[in-house]
């Protein structure tokens, strides 16, 4: 019974030793006899006992690596703390097992002296502006070398640039100083081209105004010319129509009694207009006598015509 029990106990731990549960995104690596005897992928694996024994334990996830911070220095000799933040992936356990005491170690260590060689090859401001570069050029270098690790290298993205303190003052006067000048230069700009809106706008009114002008002096003078010549014509049709008139039979005599009346006309008006005493004729012979020299005038155009 004893024995029974004792052999019991043996098969429990025999097949304890024997079966192994791989999980998944998991890889193990076996060794026989101290040697290399192949990797166990996920899923119950069984090995001999007391001869197979699991080595090492790989994940294959995506692994995270915080790279410590450091201070590097850049082509213009400026102190510049670097932080970042390492991602890789274990693709081949068994280099990761063989090829390298420490393979995090040695990922971090390259990662650290591959980022001062990069950064020693730019000027400060470029290592603001050129993030994807160092971080490009980084997972470069680390992955050429990490391939005899069994080492995959996804990207490295820095996570903290942080020059010394009086590269920072100096950057924000620097900054501070951009946004004056081109705060003065739009202000300017401003001025200049309110200035010219201004200059537009006075010239335009200054032609506006004289063109009006210019078209009122035409519409004046058209209208004076317009106003000459209907004249004109009235008293050339009024001419006529007069000569017309006195060629007619009794022309004489009415030419005569208008010539009266316009004498008439005459006489009186001097009288009112008069501020000193006039003298009037006593009889109307000398009004007979202008009547006969209109008369003689107008038969002697008539002769002529």
């Amino acid at each position: 019974m004893e024995v029974a029990i004792v052999l019991f106990v043996i098969a429990v731990i025999f097949i304890a030793r024997a079966v192994k549960i791989v999980p998944q995104q998991h890889a193990w690596v076996k060794e026989r006899l101290g040697k290399y005897a192949g990797t166990l992928s996920p899923g119950p694996k069984f090995i001999i006992p007391f001869v197979d024994r699991i080595a090492y334990k790989h994940s294959l996830k995506e692994i995270p690596l915080d790279v410590p911070s450091q201070i590097c220095i850049t082509k213009d000799n400026t102190q510049l703390q670097v932080d970042g933040i390492l991602y890789f992936q274990v693709t081949d356990p068994m280099r990761a097992s063989y090829g390298s005491s420490n393979y995090i170690t040695a990922v971090t260590q390259l990662a650290q002296t591959s980022l001062r060689s990069v950064i020693g090859r730019l000027e400060l401001d470029k290592t603001f502006e050129e993030r994807d570069m160092i971080n490009a050029q980084v997972v470069a270098a680390i992955d050429e070398a990490a391939l005899n690790w069994g080492v995959k290298v996804l990207r490295y993205e820095i996570k903290d640039l942080t020059p010394p303190a009086e590269i920072l003052r100096a950057m924000q006067a620097q900054i501070t100083a951009e946004r004056e000048k081109r705060a003065l230069i739009a202000a300017s700009e401003g001025r200049r081209q309110e200035q010219i809106n201004i200059a537009t706008g006075e010239r335009e009114a200054f032609i506006a105004r004289s063109e009006g002008e210019k078209q009122a002096a035409i519409n004046n003078a058209q209208g004076e010319a317009a106003a000459i010549t209907a004249v004109a014509e009235a008293t050339a049709t009024a001419i006529e129509r007069i000569a017309s008139a006195i060629s007619q039979p009794s022309g004489d005599q009415a030419v005569q009694l208008k010539v009266a009346e316009k004498a008439v006309d005459a006489y009186s008006k001097v009288a009112a207009d008069a501020t000193t005493t006039l003298i009037v004729p006593s009889n109307m012979t000398e009004v007979s006598a202008l009547v006969s020299s209109a008369m003689k005038m107008i038969q002697t155009g008539q002769q002529r015509g």
